[in-house]
C-alpha cells in the first residue's frame, strides 16, 4: 500500500497569483526576488552565506520550472526535471496559514475571516475587558499591530514587572499573546489563550497564538519553541479527517496539529526550528506504515525571515533545507509519494511585514513516478486530492487530482 509525505515550506511562494492585485501584492515573488537579490550580492551576509542562491536538489525536482510556469518567465535551460513539477493558485479568501493549509488539505476557505484595524487600541474594548475579567489579569499591554520580536523587546520588561500580558495582532486574522515563560507562567499563558479563543468567536478570528518568551531583559528576550496555536476547526472534513476515517494515520510535524485544531491528526511531533523539524519528519518517514500520511510544516521561512524581510536569512534557510532533501529522497520506497509545496507567499523584499498573495510550487517525486509537468493548478485543493487518490481514499468535493498523470502504482 502507498504512503504519502507532504512537506510545506511555509511562505515559499513563487509569484504569479492571478488575483495578487486585489491583495495589494501585484509583482510579489518570494522565490524570484530572493534569486534576484542573491544574484546581485544583496543576499550576502558575512558568516552566513554569499553568492547566487543554490538549491540544486529542489531545482532537480523542478522548482525553477514551476516558478517559470507561475510567472510566465521562460523555462530554464539545461536538463529536464527529475520529478513532477507545477504551480498552484489559491482560491481561499485570505492569504493566511490556516486558509492555505486547509485548502492544501482539500477544503478552500470561501468565507472572510475577521480582522482588527491598524489602530491603537486595535482590539474592541468589550473584548479586552472580557479577557481581563475572565482571566483575572491586571490589564494588558500592546493592543496594537506589531512584529512579535519588536513588541517583546519594547514591552517585555514592563510585562515582567506588571504581570500584564502583551496582546497584539497583524494583518492576519489573529490575536497573539506574549508572556514570559517563568515570570507569567507557560500554563497560565495557555489558559489565557484558551479563554480568549472562546471570547474571540463572535469576531470570526482564525487563531489565538500563545507566544511565550524567555530571557532576563530586553537585550536578550527570545521567543521559545513552546508556541501554541488555538485555531478554529475547518468547516468541512479535510484530507486528514478522511485519512482517520479510513483507519489510516496522519503524523503531523511542526504546527500541523495546531493549524487543524488537532482534528484529523493521529500524532503530533514538534521541534524548535526547521532543521529539528526536518529530523522529526525523517523520523516520521521511518515510522510511517502502509497508507500513512506525514504532513510537515517548516515555519521558520515565514516567521523568522519572511515577516522580518530578511533576504539573506531566507536564502540561507532555503539552502539549508535543500541540502537535506536527499535524506528524504533516500527514504522513499516503492509506492511512496513526496510533495514539496507552500501555503502562501511572504516576499522578504516586499513592503510591510505581511504575507503576500502568490502561487506556490508543487514539486515532488516517488519511485516509478513520471517526471512531468502538472501545469498550473486552479486550487491548492488539487494537492490534497492527489494525495487522497494516491492513498486510495474517495475523492472529496473540492479540487482535481493529478495523480493519474504521474503513472506508477497508486
Amino acid at each position: 500500500m502507498a504512503r504519502a509525505f507532504l512537506f510545506v515550506l511555509d511562505s515559499f511562494g513563487i509569484g504569479g497569483a492571478p488575483d495578487a492585485k486585489q491583495f495589494g501584492d501585484e509583482g510579489s515573488d518570494t522565490y524570484g526576488h530572493i534569486v534576484e537579490r542573491c544574484a546581485h550580492g544583496q543576499g550576502d551576509r558575512p558568516g552566513l552565506r554569499s553568492g547566487p542562491l543554490q538549491l540544486p536538489h529542489m531545482d532537480s525536482l523542478g522548482l525553477a520550472h514551476a516558478a517559470a510556469l507561475a510567472t510566465g518567465r521562460p523555462a530554464p535551460a539545461g536538463n529536464p526535471p527529475n520529478g513532477f513539477f507545477g504551480a498552484a493558485s489559491e482560491i481561499s479568501s485570505g492569504k493566511d496559514t490556516p486558509s492555505g493549509h486547509w485548502e492544501i488539505a482539500g477544503v478552500p476557505v470561501t468565507f472572510d475571516w475577521g480582522y482588527f484595524p491598524d489602530t491603537v487600541p486595535t482590539f474592541p474594548a468589550e473584548l479586552t475587558d472580557a479577557a481581563i475579567s475572565a482571566c483575572e489579569l491586571p490589564g494588558i499591554l500592546g493592543d496594537c499591530h506589531a512584529s512579535g520580536t519588536e513588541i517583546i523587546e519594547r514591552l517585555g520588561e514592563e510585562h515582567v514587572a506588571s504581570g500584564k500580558p502583551i496582546f497584539y495582532t497583524s494583518a492576519d486574522s489573529v490575536i497573539q499573546i506574549a508572556a514570559h515563560e517563568t515570570a507569567f507562567g507557560l500554563e497560565r499563558l495557555y489558559a489565557v489563550c484558551e479563554t480568549v479563543r472562546k471570547l474571540a468567536e463572535p469576531y470570526n478570528i482564525g487563531r489565538v497564538i500563545a507566544r511565550p518568551f524567555a530571557g532576563e531583559s530586553a537585550s536578550d528576550f527570545r521567543r521559545t519553541a513552546n508556541r501554541r496555536d488555538y485555531a478554529v476547526p475547518p468547516p468541512e472534513p479535510t484530507l486528514l479527517d478522511r485519512q482517520l476515517a479510513a483507519g489510516r494515520r496522519v503524523l503531523g510535524i511542526g504546527k500541523i496539529g495546531d493549524i487543524f485544531a488537532h482534528r484529523g491528526v493521529s500524532e503530533v511531533r514538534k521541534a524548535p526550528d526547521n532543521m529539528a523539524m526536518f529530523d522529526a519528519a525523517l523520523g516520521a518517514m521511518d515510522d510511517a506504515g502502509d497508507g500513512d500520511l506525514v504532513f510537515a510544516n517548516f515555519v521558520d521561512f515565514d516567521s523568522m525571515f519572511g515577516h522580518r524581510r530578511d533576504v539573506p536569512g531566507y536564502a540561507a534557510a532555503l539552502e539549508e533545507f535543500d541540502r537535506r532533501v536527499p535524506e528524504a529522497l533516500a527514504k522513499l520506497r516503492t509506492g511512496d509519494l513526496l510533495i514539496l509545496t507552500a501555503d502562501h507567499g511572504n516576499d522578504p523584499t516586499w513592503h510591510g511585514s505581511d504575507h503576500t498573495r502568490e502561487r506556490v510550487p508543487v514539486i515532488g517525486t516517488g519511485p516509478g513516478l513520471a517526471n512531468v509537468s502538472i501545469g498550473i493548478r486552479d486550487t491548492f485543493a488539487d494537492i490534497g486530492e492527489t494525495v487522497a487518490q494516491h492513498l486510495g481514499l474517495a475523492a472529496g468535493p473540492h479540487g482535481t487530482s493529478f495523480r493519474d498523470r504521474l503513472g506508477g502504482d497508486a
